[in-house]
Formats: structure tokens, C-alpha cells, sequence
């Protein structure tokens, strides 16, 4: 198939591409064949957020619209933060950078199924369960992806339902795969391109409840039940009178290598602050993903090239000190769709067109909130307690103070200790509170079948210690501890990314694998 434009990933930075673009060529009388791939069997089925949502790219996409139009569930109206002891918990000041008042609470699924409608009423051609594996190249140019073979066995033979990989060629290939992207990731190992910091990653453990408890303040916290020298929270939030999203996210350079994220949000719903609301009601949905939370120092020296531009989560929008990246996905979209359609109309998708997206990305206010924040995270290498006063300090000073990059290594070289009798006992789960990682998975409505081919990759010489830090580590219990040995139970995966980031690699599977997710 030959496209004149190609986005992978049908996100919210995907699909404001696409809008964009189809919008443009309307304006201008032009003919674009715009082709979207997203390797969920249905949009927004792999999509998780938190998510609090500023409105601001919406109404700048959809200028014609109202607030009450787009597909949020409510505005903020109350909100706030706690620092949590067991059993206690301390009202906060709501930092500057995490007031919400403005915005609205969402779900990202429902957000993207209504972007995805708006881009095929525009005429924008939606492929759904098709994931991307590799960049097809030229030299030194993207002119396409090569999509993953579906109907394999264990043993990658073909079955009665095998169809083979597809090529499909484009003019401009746009990498919007949110967090992780495996091409992404290959383009810009390809391309040298790098960064003054490594990118960072937190992974997030998320559930959605109906409960009898209504609520209406959109609440975050600090402190317990993660560990001191762990960086992370907590949220719970209303999405409906009987409906509240809550989960806890931690940074994956956290120290203590037998801590279980999953675990952990499971001992957070047995404190009073949450318990009260759950009680008597039922968890509906379940899902964890991890999140680029690098900030400024971590983009890429460019996230454009001949052929190619990167946006969103992948090339790693996202401010952690404001818990925010929707926004910041879809206006890298919005700019991307108008450099290409630029290029395109001179004739050229050459570095120097395509580089004007960078230089607007530059320009724009993802650059300027990021810099602002940006050795917000960065504090907090040594600690909670003096990465808040430092993080104080930033705020501030407009984000002056220390006057210099804080230098971080990658994820997968912090140092980890694995004390035997170290931090909480196993937490048996009763099954109407807690749960197990695999009543998790079941709650993801994950779709994968047991005789797909293993898709993680991991290294054959695995230390009983190394196995229990990716046992602990998998929200989804893909990597089980047996005989001092690892089994890797890769049907259960959910497409997180967290061991891509510190262990065994992530690679594409057949279309529509991994969770199903209604909600999120």
C-alpha cells in the first residue's frame, strides 16, 4: 500500500496528526492519503491514563467546538493532596504545578475513540490490529514500516489463519507510539540521535471501580506505601457519582529490588483514605503502562529526519511535575501534520522541511513548560525528602534553582539491593479489596492467545536474584520465579514496557494482543 502520509499509533498524538492534516488539505483543495495503524483490535484499547486533561489542545484543533463538546466527563471542581502515613494522613498546599482548576477529568479510551471518529469522518483511513515492526528504509530514509505477522505458533509456523506481514510505503512516516516506541527507539539508535540525559521512566498500576461511595475531589498523595528513596504517588479520581479511577505510579530507578508496584497499590486501598470509598463496591477494570518522565533534558536532539518525524509520548512529552502529557501529544501532532503538509506541498519531505517541526516544537509551549520543570524530577534522585525541598526551591525560582542539568543514569543501571526479609510480608489478596496480578490481567480483558510466539526477549543467563526483580517487577505476572529459575509467561503481558525499559525487550506481536481496555 502507498500512503502520501503514515502515522503508527492511533493516541492522541497519532490521531491529532491525522485531523490536522486531513483539515489542512480540505482548506487547501488537496488530496492526501493519510493511513493510521494502530495494533489494538479496536482504538483505545491500549490506552491508560491518569487522566486529568488540559483543554488546551482540544480547542485549538477544534476551534468550532465548545468544552461541553469534547469527550470529558466533568471539570475539576475540588482537589487534593495528602502525605500519607499506614494509617494517617496530612492535608498538603497543592503545589503550584499540580493545580487543576481549568481542566477536566477523562477517560483516555473514550478520548481516542472520539479522535479516531473526527478522523474518519474526515476521510483519514483508521487500521486497526496491525502493529508496526520494523522502519522500511532507503539509505538513510524512512519510506515506510513493515507491519507483524499474525497466525503464528509457538514455534512461528504458520496456522490456517497466518496472513504474512504487510509493506506499507509512504512519503512521510510519522512515529507516534506513545511511551517506549520500539521504532522510535530503532530510529534513533539509527540515526544517532541522543540526548543531554538518558529518558526516564515511572510504571503506573491503575483500577477503575464502582463504588457506593461517591466522590468528588480529584486526590493525589505522597509518601506511604512507597518507600522513601522511590519516586512516585498515588491518584484517585471521580469519573462518574459511581465511578472512580485510582492508581499509583513509581519511578522504575527505584532502589529496592524486591518492591511489586501492583503489590503495592493493593496496600494503598487498605488505608482508611481510600478504603472508605471502595468498600461494598466492585473493581471493574485493570491496566498498568509505563510513562516517559524524563522531562526536558531527556528529548531527543531532533525528532525529525528524511522521511520521519517522532511525537508524543515517544519522543517523550510529558511534565511530570504537573502530572500532564495529553496535551502536549496532541499539539506535537498538530505541528507535525503542519510541516508535513508544508513538505509536501513543496515537493519535498527533505531533513530541512521536516526540520521546522522541531523548531516549532521548540517554539511552542511543550518546550517552555518542560524547561521551566525541568530538574523537577531530576531531585529526586536522593530521595523523597530532599528531592521535595529541591523541587521547592525549583518552584520557587521558576525552575532557576540549581543553576545546572542534574546528570542521571539509565533506569536499568541503578543500583538495586535484593535483602532477603527486607520491606512488607506477602499480601494475600481476599479477592473483594486486593487482587492478584492475575485477577488484574483478567480484568485488563486481556486478548491474547497461549499459543501466540513468545515476544520478550530474554537474555539466557539470568540470575535467581535478577529472576525475582523481574518476578516482583511485572505487574502482570509475566515473569514467575520457579525453582530458582524464571518462567516467562508471555500471554499474560499487557504491553506495559517496564521490562523493555530495565530487562527483557518488548517486540510486536499479531494485531490485537494484550489488554482490551473500555475505560481507561
Amino acid at each position: 500500500m502507498e500512503l502520501d502520509v503514515l502515522i503508527v499509533g492511533a493516541g492522541p498524538a497519532g490521531l491529532a496528526a491525522a485531523i490536522e492534516l486531513a483539515r489542512l488539505a480540505t482548506r487547501n483543495g488537496t488530496e492526501l492519503n493519510i493511513g493510521v495503524l494502530e495494533k489494538a483490535a479496536a482504538l483505545g484499547e491500549h490506552c491508560l491514563s491518569g487522566a486529568v486533561v488540559n483543554p488546551r489542545a482540544f480547542r485549538e484543533l477544534f476551534p468550532e467546538l465548545h468544552d461541553s463538546d469534547f469527550p470529558f466527563r466533568a471539570p475539576v471542581r475540588n482537589e487534593a493532596v495528602y502525605l500519607l502515613t499506614p494509617e494517617r494522613r496530612l492535608r498538603l498546599p497543592t503545589p503550584p504545578t499540580m493545580r487543576n482548576q481549568g481542566n477536566y477529568i477523562a477517560s483516555l479510551c473514550e478520548i481516542v475513540r472520539w479522535l479516531g471518529e473526527k478522523a474518519e469522518a474526515l476521510g483519514v483511513n483508521v487500521f486497526t490490529g496491525f502493529p508496526a515492526a520494523s522502519l522500511l528504509v532507503d539509505g538513510a530514509r524512512v519510506v515506510g514500516v513493515r507491519t507483524a505477522a499474525s497466525g503464528l505458533d509457538r514455534d512461528g509456523r504458520p496456522l490456517t489463519n497466518y496472513l504474512a506481514p504487510n509493506d506499507l510505503a509512504a512519503k512521510v512516516t510519522v512515529l507516534a507510539e506513545g511511551t517506549r516506541g520500539t521504532l522510535s527507539q530503532a530510529w534513533c539508535a539509527w540515526q544517532q540521535v541522543t540526548a543531554e540525559n538518558p529518558q526516564l521512566f515511572a510504571l503506573g498500576v491503575k483500577e477503575l471501580w464502582e463504588t457506593r461511595q461517591p466522590l468528588d475531589t480529584i486526590i493525589h498523595t505522597l509518601g506511604w506505601p512507597l518507600p522513601s528513596d522511590a519516586f512516585g504517588g498515588t491518584f484517585m479520581y471521580p469519573l462518574a457519582p459511581n465511578l472512580v479511577a485510582l492508581g499509583l505510579v513509581v519511578g522504575l530507578d527505584y532502589g529496592d529490588g524486591t518492591l511489586d508496584v501492583h503489590g503495592l497499590l493493593q496496600r494503598m486501598k487498605l488505608h482508611p483514605l481510600f478504603r472508605r470509598h471502595l468498600e461494598g463496591g466492585e473493581m471493574v477494570e485493570w491496566g498498568a503502562k509505563t510513562i516517559p518522565e524524563g522531562g526536558y533534558y531527556s528529548l531527543p536532539a531532533r525528532c525529525s529526519g528524511p522521511g520521519a518525524v517522532i511525537l508524543g509520548d515517544s519522543a517523550g512529552f510529558v511534565d511530570v511535575p504537573s502530572l500532564k502529557g495529553i496535551h502536549y501529544a496532541m499539539q506535537s501532532g498538530m505541528l507535525a501534520a503542519r510541516a508535513i503538509f508544508d513538505a509536501l506541498q513543496a515537493g519535498e519531505a527533505s531533513p530541512a522541511r521536516l526540520g521546522v517541526y522541531d523548531r516549532m516544537v521548540n517554539e511552542s509551549f511543550i518546550v517552555r513548560d518542560l524547561y521551566r520543570t525541568r530538574n523537577m524530577r531530576l531531585a529526586f534522585k536522593d530521595g523523597f525528602y530532599a528531592g521535595a525541598l529541591k523541587a521547592g526551591l525549583m518552584t520557587l525560582t521558576g525552575g532557576r534553582f540549581p543553576g545546572w542539568r542534574i546528570a542521571m543514569p539509565r533506569d536499568a543501571d541503578a543500583a538495586r539491593r535484593i535483602a532477603p526479609g527486607v520491606g512488607p510480608g506477602p499480601l494475600v489478596p481476599d479477592g473483594r479489596l486486593t487482587f492478584s496480578k492475575v485477577d488484574g490481567v483478567f480484568k485488563s480483558g486481556n486478548a491474547t492467545r497461549d499459543t501466540i510466539p513468545a515476544h520478550l526477549i530474554v537474555g539466557r543467563d539470568v540470575t535467581p536474584e535478577l529472576a525475582e526483580f523481574y518476578a516482583r517487577m511485572c505487574p502482570a505476572g509475566v515473569y514467575e520465579l520457579v525453582d530458582g529459575g524464571l518462567r516467562v509467561n508471555a500471554p499474560n503481558c499487557i504491553d506495559c514496557k517496564a521490562t523493555d525499559v530495565l530487562g527483557p525487550r518488548w517486540t510486536p506481536r499479531e494485531g490485537g494482543s494484550g489488554p482490551k481496555y473500555k475505560r481507561m
